[in-house]
């Protein structure tokens, strides 16, 4: 499997000849040996968020280039899970919740929260801060198997869908207004076209996010209260309105 290190607040997952596609600040598909999850400090600004992770990556001494994701979590609390032909590290913060009621009329409950969305949480923050008090939960996937862009797609859904179900058991919410994801796939070999729930691989995913999620959600909040709504959370937002529905 691939090697990890924390250094300097830096999490790399190293995973040589990788094609990735990440949902972060910098998001995308792109081939590269590793991929990131930094945590920020308290006061933090984010004016230039590439220069940024740079760098925090060269102050780590991890200097491969790679996509990046963004957290205020404290990086004692990440933890990975591997099964069959995967493996997942998460960081969980829920200080800005997201939750999708199944009735109509939510906006009475809405709350407003941080308007950006590049993947940060700011959870462990100092309330004299000046940014925004979000948060987040990260994922890094990395699967042995070759995939196609549409495949490597499908498994950055297969486990957004697993970290779904895993908050709406812990808590009751669906995720955070600033989720975020990186996932990636041997650039070279065969590739493989399906990485859907009904698959090996998509069972694999669905089983590693939920026990790194629950993992870290456990570390996290060992000693700290979880909101118990959205309206309790410093930020956070209820999904409101209600669309048309027509048969086409």
């Amino acid at each position: 499997m691939c090697e990890t290190s924390i250094e300097e607040s830096v999490f790399q997952l190293s995973a040589p000849d990788t094609r990735w596609l990440s949902t972060g600040y910098n998001g995308g598909y792109c081939i590269a040996d590793a991929a990131y999850n930094v945590s920020v400090p308290s006061g933090w600004t984010h004016e230039n968020l590439a220069a940024y992770v740079e760098q925090r990556c060269e102050r780590a001494g991890l200097t491969t280039p790679g996509p990046a994701l963004l957290t205020g979590v404290d990086l004692t609390h990440a933890r990975g899970a591997r099964y069959e032909d995967v493996e997942i590290y998460a960081t969980v913060g829920l200080s800005n919740p997201a939750t999708l009621p199944m009735a109509t009329g939510a906006e009475d409950h809405h709350t407003a929260g941080a308007e950006n969305n590049d993947g940060v949480d700011d959870e462990d923050r100092d309330d004299d801060s000046d940014e925004p008090t979000v948060g987040t939960v990260n994922l890094v996937v990395r699967t042995s198997r070759p995939l196609t862009d549409g495949a490597l797609a499908t498994l950055v859904g297969t486990a957004v869908e697993a970290k779904t179900a895993t908050l709406l058991w812990l808590t009751d919410f669906t995720g955070t207004t600033t989720d975020a994801v990186v996932a990636g796939a041997p650039a070279m070999g065969d590739r493989e076209r399906w990485a859907g729930s009904g698959t090996a691989l998509g069972n694999a995913t669905r089983v590693c996010v939920r026990d790194a999620v629950r993992a870290s959600f456990e570390s996290r909040y060992a000693d700290t209260e979880v909101p118990g709504a959205v309206d309790c959370a410093e930020h956070g937002v209820v999904t409101d309105g209600s669309a048309t529905v027509f048969k086409p």
